[in-house]
Parts: structure tokens; sequence; C-alpha cells
């Protein structure tokens, strides 16, 4: 998707990783929260932390620095868990992105909004919407849907229902 697909005004959900900034479309953020502990699942790729417990569901959590390629994210007392839904292949999937800090939201228009750069043929680029202008900060919007394989996907989704499935035994006990 391009920004010339951004049709309307659109609010965004800014935050950092490193000294870049990203941003979210708000319609698929469900919450922010304070990091809070994060439980590890065995086997899972390396930008998995783990889950969390939210409200009774089992959430898993990303490490957004490490799929980014980055290093992992220090934790700090700006460091935040974003819940957000993920729409690949016609299922919804919630995941907590783990992120340094988050920001503000913005409000921009299309004309905010420049294509993704195009960084040769070998780097896909597809899960950046475009790159917003906001007085003199360039943030990164991101595609949510597209950051994600469906592969990838899959593993978060396994791993939180097989925590799901652990917990209820234990439960049951």
């Amino acid at each position: 998707m391009s920004s010339s697909t951004i049709t309307d005004v659109r609010q965004f959900l800014t935050f950092k990783l490193s000294d870049e900034m990203f941003g979210v479309d708000v319609a698929q953020v469900r919450e922010i929260l304070d990091y809070i502990k994060v439980t590890k699942v065995p086997q899972t790729p390396d930008f998995m932390c783990g889950v969390i417990n939210l409200r009774g569901n089992v959430v898993p959590v990303v490490d957004m620095r490490l799929k980014f390629g980055m290093e992992k994210t220090e934790k700090t007392v700006d460091t935040c868990i974003v819940v957000m839904e993920v729409f690949v292949e016609g299922e919804t999937t919630i995941l907590g992105a783990l992120v340094d800090s988050v920001q503000e939201v913005f409000e921009l228009t299309p004309d905010d909004i420049e294509p993704a750069p195009k960084i040769g043929t070998k780097l896909n680029t597809d899960f950046i919407k475009g790159m917003g202008k906001k007085d003199d900060l360039f943030i990164i919007i991101l595609n949510i849907d597209k950051i994600f394989s469906s592969e990838e996907l899959m593993v978060v989704q396994e791993a939180g229902q097989q925590e799901n499935y652990e917990q209820e035994a234990v439960q049951n006990m």
C-alpha cells in the first residue's frame, strides 16, 4: 500500500524505536500499556518476547526493534506495549508491540505524507505506507498488517494459544 491510498485525514499514534519515529493508524490501536512482565514462550522467533495476560486473555508481545533488525529493546520507565489489531489473510490477531516510548497522536493529511522510499529491489518496504512530515520530523508510517508474514503470525498465535491452554489446565487441576 502506498501513500497514494491515504486519501483522507488520518490520525497516527507515534512511537520511538531508538532515534526513529514510527506511526500506526490509531484505528488499529486497542490500548497502550506500561511495560509489564512478559512470560517467555520456548521455541519462538527472537523478535517474540512472549505473552502477557490482558484481562484474562493471552496476548503475544513482539519486540519491534528486533523485528526491524535493531538491538533488543532495553526496558526503561518509558517502555510501553502498544496493543494492536493486525489483519493478515482475513484473520484478526491481537498482539502487543514493545516500543521504546509512545510519543503522541498526530493528524496527517495526504499532503503531509510522501510515498515510501524505494530502496532497491532486494529490500521489501511493503510494510511502510509512507513518510509523514510534521514540522521538521519524519515519521515512518507503518502498515502494521504487512510487518509480519502469515507464517510469523501463525507462530505468534500458536504461542498465545499454547499459553492459554496451559493456563486453563492449571486452573482445572
